[in-house]
């Protein structure tokens, strides 16, 4: 077993502890319908990613331009919050895909304006299945459990977050090793993160994209044909994409936005004291937020099996590039924050509807096979 590779990222930006194996692509309506049926779990499958539209780049580096600076500012807040958290030692644990940038940045982070080489690796953690214990395992044989930081991008209704207890305690049932079962977000919709830089749905640039801003590396699947017990979970390296990468150009565009924050005191984003702003809810009211919202959906669309709820940006638009969407809900079809998610749903033939009262800026919901 390999300890690691960093797909397309400088190594000493990352380890992915991932497998690299070969996956056979499966189309969306075939992966969707074998779910639904419980035939197969999402992890056993993966549809082949395309590369995306020159008109789809523009909406990204839209959302660069216009986001950059609240990332740029929440990574700094995370990273000192991490300072703040982990006294002896920082060991970063990014959970692929959507936490992978942002370990990236919090690495760069750490080491260029608080001094702090913290290592920074890349682990598989499923819905349902749970957290990758041989990629624990390594961690642990070079670094103290109380060290580790788990890093995702956002929460949306909390299932990862609870994954992640839930896999954490088992851990230490079996093995009798402790991890502090906190994330560590950018955004937190739905109030289960133990620290997050912000409570509001706004649009991570990153989640627009899939591989090509995370490394060339595909989300993580279980092929138990080609992994044995003592593999790591295994992910599909899209090496023939190499040149519609920008998983670099990302993170150097926000390091770059960074050091104005720290650096230049002129530069309208600066903040010495990194201090919290915009939205702060209280973890109860976005829990209760949480459970609202889930079950008006339930009634008003009669969406028994919450799996198929996906709220938020980011959620949202995993949807519409992964899974085969129902409807496409949105606040305000003005919004600039949801122009990639009417582009999406307007290409795929997907229903729009426009809810004014809706408590995140977008919530997709997936078709339901009968």
């Amino acid at each position: 077993m390999s300890d690691y590779f960093s797909g397309s990222y400088p190594s000493k930006d990352v380890r992915f502890l991932l497998k690299p194996i070969h996956v056979e692509n499966t189309p969306v309506h075939v992966k969707e319908a074998l779910i639904q049926a419980g035939k197969k779990h999402y992890s056993q499958m993966l549809t082949h990613e395309k590369r995306p539209s020159r008109d789809y780049l523009d909406l990204f580096r839209r959302a660069l331009a216009d986001n950059q600076a609240r990332v740029a500012k929440h990574t700094l807040i995370l990273a000192k919050r991490i300072i703040e958290t982990r006294g002896n030692g920082v060991t970063l644990v990014s959970l692929v895909r959507a936490g992978t940038p942002v370990g990236v940045l919090l690495k760069r982070v750490l080491a260029r304006y608080f001094d702090v080489d913290a290592e920074h690796y890349s682990i598989s953690i499923i819905r349902d299945i749970g957290i990758d214990e041989n990629a624990l395992h390594h961690i642990l044989e070079h670094h103290a459990p109380e060290s580790i930081v788990f890093i995702d991008g956002w929460t949306g209704k909390g299932v990862i977050s609870s994954q992640l207890e839930t896999s954490l305690r088992r851990f230490k049932e079996k093995y009798r090793i402790e991890i502090p079962a906190e994330l560590y977000v950018l955004s937190d919709l739905a109030g289960t993160a133990s620290v997050s830089a912000s409570t509001e749905d706004y649009l991570i640039p990153s989640s627009i994209l899939n591989a090509t801003v995370s490394g060339l590396v595909s989300r993580s699947v279980i092929d138990k044909k080609q992994l044995r017990e003592t593999d790591y979970h295994g992910c599909h390296f899209y090496r023939d994409y190499s040149d519609a990468d920008i998983s670099k150009g990302f993170v150097d565009s926000i390091m770059r936005v960074a050091d104005d924050i720290m650096t230049q005191p002129a530069s309208p984003h600066f903040d010495p004291e990194l201090r919290l702003s915009g939205e702060r809810l209280p973890k109860q009211v976005l829990r209760e937020r949480s459970r609202q919202f889930l079950a008006w959906v339930r009634d008003s669309f009669g969406i028994a099996d919450q799996n198929l709820i996906k709220p938020g940006i980011g959620e949202s638009t995993r949807v519409l590039l992964r899974r085969e969407a129902n409807l496409l809900l949105v606040r305000k079809r003005e919004d600039p924050a949801v122009k990639h998610l009417l582009y999406l749903a307007e290409t795929k033939n997907i229903a729009i509807r426009i809810c004014p009262d809706l408590p995140y800026r977008s919530v997709a919901l997936i078709k339901e096979l009968t």
